[in-house]
């Protein structure tokens, strides 16, 4: 997926992955505010306020009101066992595209 099509909330929910993932931020680490983060990429609040919710329904971040948002005890976890699963999946879809050519190639030298 090239960077045009993708939605400016989905590169802030990216980014906020990899910087859990990559252990930049650790669980009970805050993140910038609201504000901070629309001017950090250039958006207007609406957008970040998407992207937080992306990132409290995946699990990965939680909202006090008046606090702000947090990194969760199992975001790591997460981000890793989402990426085990994404892996495993492309596995046996490579799998089975494998099994589906070699019945095709050997139908057509029959």
């Amino acid at each position: 997926m090239s960077n045009e099509a993708v939605q400016p909330y989905q590169r802030i929910v990216q980014d906020v992955r990899d910087k859990i993932r990559s252990g930049r931020w650790t669980a009970g680490t805050k993140l910038p505010s609201t504000r901070e983060l629309a001017d950090e990429y250039g958006v207007a609040p609406g957008t970040v306020q998407r992207a937080l919710t992306e990132l409290r329904t995946a699990g990965l971040v939680y909202s006090h009101q008046g606090r702000g948002s947090f990194v969760t005890e199992t975001a790591s976890d997460t981000t890793e066992d989402s990426t085990t699963r994404t892996l495993k999946r492309l596995e046996e879809q490579v799998a089975d595209l494998s099994t589906r050519l070699e019945k095709i190639e050997k139908e057509r030298s029959d």
